[in-house]
């Protein structure tokens, strides 16, 4: 169980995250049925390249619109990365990016180390050599969803008080740690990936989860529903499959209890959506699906 005295500021701290920034180097635009697709080489402020995909609707609006950063899953596919927005994966229904740019959304999704373009370096090499300097995989990702979101707001046709996140699996815990620490993440959906990482390893199923997730000394002052937590009072939604091995009900069930007092706290609790969904594994489901379309819907 967490301590219950986690800041944005001790968490940031516990990841070792890292002020960054995205700049374009390479835009190549294609205009689809429905909606625009933007392939994107970008340069970190620390020389890092990164391969993007932003996906638009296809009519301009008079006013900037709502946008969403997307984190791609992990999977034990490290090929796919930022590609998943507009190819899919087998955990989904079919390609985010299309679904949500004819919805009016304006998405980005960035390769996240070792994944994509990035995968000459082995996910297990790049945690030791993280850890080794004092740093983190999972806060050096953090770091680049924060910088991806500051590239996003950037952009012409967005409300910068109008971004959320979202993702699944690993960019599931990506969306809420990234709402977590970063208060212009207006609304946080995220599938398949929240449950309480101490039960996890009272029960072995931490190691179904990658190296990436590795954050020293985290456990002795935190928890998974308390960082879940930290995103209150604004909108979340939690989507679980409760036959999913990655997040066991017990897991799932004190991380949901810490994140829902959070919420009562902050007087907010009609925010927290929490859907689990009974003989359900580790994907999405069209549940999951129309419930997140209505969340951001209502909330962005």
């Amino acid at each position: 169980m967490g301590k219950g005295t986690i800041t944005v500021a001790r968490l940031k701290k516990l990841l070792v995250f890292e002020d960054l920034t995205l700049n374009v180097v390479e835009n190549r635009t294609e205009f689809l049925d429905g909606y625009v697709i933007e392939r994107l080489q970008f340069q970190l402020s620390d020389g890092t390249p990164v391969r993007g995909f932003l996906t638009r609707p296809s009519k301009a609006s008079v006013r900037p619109g709502p946008a969403i950063v997307y984190a791609h899953a992990h999977g034990g596919r490290y090929d796919i990365g930022a590609s998943e927005l507009i190819d899919g994966r087998q955990a989904l229904l079919d390609a985010p990016g299309p679904m949500l740019a004819r919805e009016g959304y304006v998405t980005l999704c960035i390769d996240m180390p070792t994944f994509g373009e990035r995968a000459d370096v082995t996910e297990d090499a790049a945690a030791k050599v993280a850890l080794w300097h004092g740093k983190t995989l999972f806060g050096r990702m953090v770091s680049e969803q924060a910088a991806a979101l500051s590239w996003l707001a950037t952009r012409p046709e967005v409300d910068p008080a109008r971004i959320g996140a979202t993702g699944i699996s690993m960019g599931a815990t990506l969306a809420y740690f990234l709402a977590a620490v970063d208060p212009r993440v207006k609304a946080a959906a995220h599938l398949c990936c929240y449950a309480d990482f101490a039960a996890l390893v009272r029960t072995g199923a931490h190691n179904r989860h990658g190296h990436y997730l590795t954050v020293p000394g985290l456990l002795k002052e935190t928890s998974t529903g308390e960082i879940a937590g930290l995103v209150a009072p604004r909108p979340q939604l939690i989507c679980v499959g409760v036959d999913d091995p990655l997040t066991p009900p017990e897991a799932v069930d004190i991380a949901f209890a810490e994140t829902e007092a959070a919420y009562l706290k902050a007087g907010a609790l009609s925010a927290l959506v929490f859907l689990p969904e009974a003989g359900v594994g580790h994907q999405e489901t069209p549940a999951m699906r129309r419930a997140v379309q209505s969340f951001f819907q209502g909330y962005l």
